[in-house]
């Protein structure tokens, strides 16, 4: 109990660091990515692991998508994880709303021929149509498959009800949407402490976040009904996941968080 007790003395240290961050999500996000100054496995960002061990693990579901088709990457970020789907698709393109993070992950991508990145916001009416001409530019008509992975817990039930239906004419009726996102059971306090944050240190990557990003939620099978009416969509597949965080090398920090997967296609008339 007295454990207990201890890691709820971090909530005045926690809202003191959040308090600075910028209350617009925009703005927060393309502020963040213009602050990061490295990724990966010793970078800034909290859910870079720089290894494709977490991907290799989604593999066997997204066997179950169309291979002939390019996959969209929405909310690419740097792009670490556009990068590793261009090895198992014809093309990948990574979205993100914002511009810092696009123009990382082109820097970094550089030298993947087959991925292509373009500023997009998956939640404004006109999101499809943005889509079709990046997909256009990187030389694509059609449908396309969808990877999300860390997205929607960060959104509310209106941004990602929208960014749903906004992927409906995405996937059409060849393609699919395949999900990942964190589904942590227990408060944020409970969430920073399972990533290593005590009174007295949080791994510095962690802070950053916390410093810079509105508070995670949590995504799992009840959030994707709602987002996921049956009236639209059908849902494949679905089950537990492990969101890989970038190595915290603190003795009480997880590098791993609870998470949620799903394979979705879009319901067809009749």
């Amino acid at each position: 109990m007295f454990s207990a007790f201890r890691k709820y003395l971090l909530i005045p240290r926690l809202i003191r660091l959040s308090s600075a961050a910028p209350k617009d999500p925009r703005t927060a996000w393309d502020q963040y990515w213009g602050n990061i100054r490295s990724t990966g496995a010793t970078g800034d960002v909290l859910w870079d692991s720089g290894s494709d061990h977490e991907l290799n693990g989604y593999l066997p579901t997204l066997a179950h998508l169309d291979p002939a088709l390019p996959v969209v990457d929405v909310g690419c970020g740097n792009g670490s994880f556009t990068r590793l789907l261009a090895q198992h698709f014809p093309l990948a393109v990574g979205l993100d709303y914002s511009a810092n993070a696009v123009d990382r992950a082109r820097l970094e991508s550089a030298d993947v021929t087959t991925a292509s990145f373009a500023v997009c916001d998956m939640t404004a009416p006109d999101a499809a149509q943005t889509v079709a001409a990046a997909l256009k530019e990187a030389g694509w008509t059609g449908e396309a498959n969808v990877f999300i992975r860390g997205v929607l817990h960060v959104l509310d039930l209106d941004g990602r009800s929208a960014l749903a239906v906004n992927l409906l004419p995405v996937v059409g009726t060849r393609g699919g949407v395949f999900l990942a996102e964190t589904n942590f059971p227990g408060t944020p306090v409970d969430y920073v402490s399972h990533l290593g944050a005590t009174r007295k240190s949080i791994p510095a990557p962690l802070e950053w976040a916390i410093r810079g990003l509105p508070m995670p939620g949590r995504f799992g099978a009840a959030q994707r009904a709602k987002a996921f009416p049956t009236a639209d969509w059908n849902l494949v597949e679905e089950g537990s996941a492990s969101i890989e965080t970038r190595p915290l090398g603190n003795p009480s920090a997880s590098d791993v968080i609870p998470g949620y997967y799903a394979l979705l296609r879009a319901r067809q008339p009749g």
